[in-house]
């Protein structure tokens, strides 16, 4: 073996071994970067809210479409809270843009609430 095969063939492996890892970096369950963004028009919305114990909201398309205030029951088991959505946050939901917000107090305490594009 001469000199330039010596090195070629130094080289050659680390290399290879770096092909393994990036080969290694395929698809782990994450969202593919060619993936549609999130649309409230087109695919509703999730609310997470702080703190919660069993409150549930639901926004619906229509709403975002209305744009209009609305005020929502978030229900419970041993008391509920209400939010209100005014027309400047449907708008933002209708460009794809999160919204927060925060419940009334009841039972002492209130909830911040994150409504996003799914």
């Amino acid at each position: 073996m001469n000199r330039r095969e010596f090195l070629g063939s130094s080289l050659a492996r680390p290399l290879a071994g770096l092909a393994v890892l990036a080969a290694a970096c395929g698809d782990d369950g994450a969202t593919p970067i060619d993936a549609a963004p999130p649309s409230c028009l087109q695919n509703g919305t999730m609310a997470v809210i702080s703190g919660n114990h069993g409150h549930v909201l639901m926004v619906p398309v229509a709403d975002i479409q209305a744009g209009t205030n609305k005020t929502y029951d978030l229900g419970g088991t041993d008391h509920t809270h209400t939010v209100t959505l005014t027309a400047m946050q449907f708008g933002l939901l209708a460009s794809d843009q999160s919204v927060t917000a925060r419940s009334t107090v009841d039972a002492g305490h209130a909830h911040p609430i994150t409504i996003r594009c799914v």
